[in-house]
Parts: structure tokens; C-alpha cells; sequence
């Protein structure tokens, strides 16, 4: 008997049948070759839910297609041998796999209703009009900085810097220059720069406060009875008697006393004053850490600094660190002058004997001079306070000029030289001159200068070597010796102060210990990748661009397992010198540190 039933879905008692199934049947499912592999009969045969279509406009049934399915009734017929509780000898899931494989796609699918391609037109040109805008800035930075590179540049050049002889080390290196592209930059170091200066602005009103605690004149008034002399008061000595006026009440006055102010300061002299912040010069990490702030008063030119210390998040300390008093240049062009407000700038040098301060950490004695470099300076204050009549002579200024323009020409021949092997170069001179330094006096003589400049492949010729030797000779204090932190940076120059206080701000931040060095494992969990625009792009993994760091950051280091302050100054300083702007390398810092 054949029933035939129209609409849109079939009545439950019947199976409905497709058009896809017929085909597959056709293909070699058949009733007899699925009897045969299976032997229990197919009651109720199997869903098709895959010919099942979602429509855009589920509500309305006005276009869903009526079907017609054709039911053969014919009395069923049963092997003898196979009983109606004969398990299924076929697995499900060999079945199922069976229907998947040949299932294929239909070729009368519906095609996207109006909505849908709506939709992806409108977000077609929105792609379109993002990447003509990125074109268009990243043309516009171009133009403005000249010689920079463009992000793609910046990016591709380790891939690319095989044809200019670049070792892998190199090419690691480069890696970290593509964080000046990251997305946000400008927005989110301006957020930062907004919390750091109120920091900054509250750490030196601290500083000033204790300053002018510990040296205005305070006259010592108390008890009248103790102006007397002592024996006279064991000799008079009057119990308690209740009668007698409190001390809180009674009258107080000037007396004599043995305690004396060791000056005559008055709130308007320490008024007179510029404020400065400085560093300490040295491959020590705890001590090229140290905040400190100093102050140059100019009622009789003398100085002090203070060391501001911070425990934990709300205990701070101001202690000392270096008297007040007047002190003299010890080296240079200037050996024995006054310290004067010329004298005092931003980048400027300031030298004192390690011997006149006992106050000062062992590992600052160890040497002979102690150099100070002032890295930010009140500059209002220093105008109004500057008398323009004083100077150091015009013969001292001339050489001092002289000077510079001999070493700046050494630095921009070697610059070329070291423009995208610099981290490597300056790791590796760290490396070796403190191989060579025995003592650990920091001293090297004028041969071991020499030949690591053959070393490391650095043509200096021997009229700018001598010259640079001069120079440096008579700024320091030992004969025929050179500290070899003062000649890498007459040498080969380094960073502005502005870039220096970021790389000591990610160094603290690592160092939280105080310890001076950190360990790799630190470094590792401290260092993150995710920003970087190659990891943003999918061309590399964030292990990926976090391996090159530790790599390169790695071969700096004398111990495997642990980076000085001085090393990891010595790999910014190596990546500085392929960078121009400022901004640039400070996105460099703050993107991988979150500083």
C-alpha cells in the first residue's frame, strides 16, 4: 500500500525519507547488504538531522519548501534463523562514522539573505578605511622623524639582517626595537607620566622638609633651675615638695647650656637654594639604585644630599648621605675649584673623595673618587639664583669645548660601527674588561684598551686613541690607568639621563630584594611578551620573543643563572644606540616591564 503525504513536516508513526538518503541507498546501501551486517531488525530507522536547514526568518514558513514522501506498507518478512531478541552485532559508532564519511555537501543550498550581506559590505569598508588610516600614519611618522624606520621596518629587520652580516645574537636583539610600535603608546605613557611626576613632586617635598629640620639653628629653652652648674645642682638638691608650681606652667627662659648649634642657618638662608636629583656612578646595583637628592645653597656654596629610602608601600626614610659643606672639583680641567651654580646641569659630574665622607657604604670606599651625576635639576630656581658675571676663566671653557668635540668625533665614527651590533659589542667589552680587571679597582692601563678594541673589531685610529688617552689620564686620579666605566662612556658615548631612569626604574622593579643583581627565573616571569607586534600579528609566539631576550640578555652575563645592574645597563645601552627618539625607547622599557 502506498500513502503519499504533503506538507511541511511528516506525522511521527512514518519515517520521512530524503533525497539524500535515496542517493546514498543508490550507492550501495541497500536493504539486503544492511541485513546482512546487521542481523537485528530495523524497526525504526535512523534521524537524518543533517538535511535540516537554519533560516534567517525562523518565523516565517511562507518559504519553507513542502516535501512529498512515498510510503511502501508491505508485510514484513523475518529470517527464521535470527529472533526478535538478537542483539546488534554493528557498533554505533562504526555506523555513524560510515554516514559521515559519506555525507556530502548539497548543492542547493539557500544563498544569504539581505541582512547578511549588508553586514559584510559594511564591514569590508570599514577594513578597507582602518588600513588606509594606518598607511596614511605610518607615512606621516615617516615624513616627521626623517631617518626612522616604519613599523614594518622595525620589525622585518632582524628577518632581513642577514644580507648586513648580523649574527643570530644581533638579530635577537633587534627584536625588542618593535615594541616602539606597539598600539596605545602614546596614551598610556602619558597616564604614567602623570602618576610618576606627582611621585616625584611628593619624594622631594619629603626631602626638603627633613633638610631644613636638620640644619635651621633652634635655641635651647627649657627649666630655669637647669642653667645651674652641676654640682651646684647635687649639692641643692630639693626634694619634691606638692607646693611646687608644674613644670608645664612654670616660666621658661634662655639659659646657659653645653649643647651648640654646629651653625647659624636661618629659614631665609636654606631658602636660597637649587634641588637637584642625582645617581651614583657604578656597576654596583645597589648603589647606582639609590634615590638621591641634593641641594646647592648659595649664601656660601656649599652642598648636601640626602638619600631618600622607601620600605614597603607607606614607610619612607631621609637619611644623609653626604654633609653639608663646600667642596672642590677632583679631577678634570677643573681639579681644586669651588663647586659653582655653572657647574651644575643636568648630565653634569660631580666628584668627591670617598675618604671625606665615612658615612658612605663600604663598596662606595673601595675606590678613591666618588662621582655623582645630576640627572634632573630645578631649572627655575637655577636661572633666578645664577649670577651671569662668574665664570672659570676663558681658558678653562675652551679646553673643556676642545675636549668634547675630540671625543664627540670618536663616538660618531664608532656609532656607525656599532649601530645594530651594539648590544653585543658593549655586553661583551662589560664581559671582558672585568676578565681583565683582577684587582677589581675598575683601572685598566692604556694597552688593555688597546687590544680589546681589536678584539671586538672597533677601528679607533691611533691619533684619536692617543688623544682620547690624554683627555681621560688627566681626569682621573691614578697615573697611567683609566676607570674603564669612564672610558666606554668617552669612547663610545651613552644614554641621555632621561633614558638612563627608566632602565634603573625596570631594574628596581625586577631587584626587590635590593640586592644588586636578579635571578633569570625573575626576569622570566617578570617579562612579558604579549604586546609585541609580531606576537600581535601571529608571526611569532610570546615564548618565542621571550627566549630571544633571556638569549641575548643570557650572553651578557658572567653567572647563567643571574644578571648584575651593570649588565643589564649594558644591554639597553647596546639597543640605545640604534634608537633616536627618546619615546621610542622608553615604549621599548615600559611595554615588556609595566613600568
Amino acid at each position: 500500500m502506498d500513502l503519499e503525504v504533503k506538507g511541511v513536516a511528516a506525522a511521527r508513526s512514518y519515517p520521512r525519507l530524503f533525497s539524500r538518503r535515496k542517493n546514498s541507498l543508490q550507492q550501495g546501501w541497500t536493504s539486503r547488504s544492511w541485513a546482512i551486517q546487521n542481523t537485528c531488525i530495523p524497526m525504526v530507522p535512523p534521524l537524518d538531522l543533517g538535511s535540516l536547514v537554519d533560516s534567517d526568518e525562523e518565523d516565517s514558513f511562507s518559504q519553507a519548501p513542502h516535501s512529498t514522501m512515498h510510503i511502501d506498507l508491505k508485510p514484513l518478512q523475518f529470517p527464521s534463523a535470527v529472533g526478535w531478541v538478537t542483539p546488534c552485532q554493528r557498533p554505533y559508532s562504526q555506523r555513524h562514522l560510515n554516514e559521515v564519511e559519506q555525507d556530502v555537501i548539497p548543492e542547493d543550498l539557500p544563498a544569504p539573505t539581505g541582512k547578511y550581506k549588508l553586514k559584510y559590505q559594511q564591514y569590508s569598508r570599514e577594513m578597507k578605511e582602518g588600513y588606509k588610516q594606518y598607511i596614511q600614519r605610518t607615512a606621516e611618522k615617516g615624513k616627521a622623524t626623517g631617518t626612522r624606520d616604519t613599523p614594518r621596518n622595525k620589525c622585518d629587520q632582524v628577518e632581513e639582517g642577514s644580507v648586513d652580516g648580523l649574527m643570530t645574537l644581533d638579530r635577537k636583539a633587534l627584536l625588542q626595537q618593535g615594541y616602539a610600535d606597539s598600539p596605545n603608546r602614546v596614551r598610556n605613557s602619558a597616564k604614567k607620566s602623570d602618576a610618576e611626576i606627582v611621585a616625584g613632586e611628593k619624594k622631594k617635598q619629603i626631602v626638603a622638609e627633613q633638610m631644613m629640620l636638620d640644619h635651621l639653628s633652634r635655641a635651647v629653652i627649657s627649666d630655669p633651675e637647669q642653667g645651674l652648674n652641676t654640682e651646684e645642682q647635687e649639692s641643692s638638691h630639693v626634694p619634691p615638695d606638692a607646693g611646687r608650681v608644674p613644670l608645664r606652667v612654670r616660666r621658661r627662659t634662655l639659659h646657659e647650656t653645653k649643647i651648640r648649634t654646629t651653625s647659624t642657618l636661618t629659614e631665609n638662608d636654606l631658602s636660597q637654594k637649587v634641588e637637584f636629583d642625582g645617581r651614583v656612578l657604578s656597576r654596583n646595583g645597589r648603589d647606582a639604585c639609590r634615590e638621591l637628592v641634593g641641594f646647592f645653597f648659595t649664601h656660601n656654596r656649599s652642598l648636601t644630599v640626602y638619600e631618600y629610602r622607601k620600605f614597603g608601600k607607606n614607610r619612607t626614610s631621609v637619611l644623609p648621605f653626604i654633609k653639608k659643606d663646600i667642596y672642590s672639583h677632583q679631577c678634570g680641567r677643573r681639579r681644586g675649584r669651588q663647586y659653582q651654580l655653572d657647574d651644575l646641569y643636568t648630565g653634569a659630574t660631580l666628584t668627591f673623595l670617598s675618604c671625606d665622607h665615612p658615612s658612605l657604604p663600604k663598596s662606595i670606599k673601595e675606590n678613591t673618587l666618588f662621582r655623582l651625576r645630576i640627572t634632573n635639576i630645578d631649572q627655575i630656581a637655577l636661572n633666578s639664583l645664577k649670577d651671569v658675571s662668574e665664570d672659570h676663566g676663558e681658558d678653562i671653557v675652551s679646553q673643556e669645548a676642545q675636549d668634547r668635540l675630540v671625543l664627540h668625533a670618536i663616538q660618531d665614527k664608532l656609532k656607525a660601527q656599532l649601530h645594530k651590533r651594539g648590544v653585543r659589542i658593549l655586553t661583551g667589552l662589560g664581559k671582558y674588561f672585568q676578565h681583565l680587571d683582577k684587582e677589581g679597582s675598575g683601572l685598566l692601563e692604556k694597552a688593555d684598551f688597546q687590544q680589546a678594541l681589536k678584539t671586538f673589531h672597533l677601528e679607533v685610529s691611533e691619533q684619536d686613541f692617543e688623544s682620547s688617552w690624554l683627555i681621560l689620564q688627566g681626569n682621573g686620579p691614578a697615573k697611567n690607568k683609566v676607570d674603564y666605566g669612564e672610558f666606554r662612556r668617552a669612547i663610545f658615548g651613552e644614554m641621555n639621563e632621561h633614558r638612563k631612569s627608566f632602565v634603573r626604574k625596570a631594574f628596581m622593579k625586577l631587584d626587590f630584594n635590593k640586592t644588586g643583581a636578579v635571578s633569570v627565573i625573575d626576569i622570566r616571569k617578570c617579562y612579558c611578551s604579549k604586546k609585541h607586534p609580531h606576537v600581535i600579528s601571529g608571526h611569532s609566539t610570546e615564548e618565542e620573543i621571550k627566549s630571544s631576550f633571556l638569549d641575548t640578555l643570557r650572553d651578557a652575563c658572567s653567572k647563567s643563572d643571574e644578571v648584575s645592574y651593570g649588565e643589564f645597563e649594558d644591554y639597553y645601552e647596546g639597543l640605545s644606540i640604534g634608537i633616536e627618539d627618546d619615546e621610542d625607547f622608553v615604549s621599548i622599557l615600559r611595554t615588556p616591564w609595566g613600568i
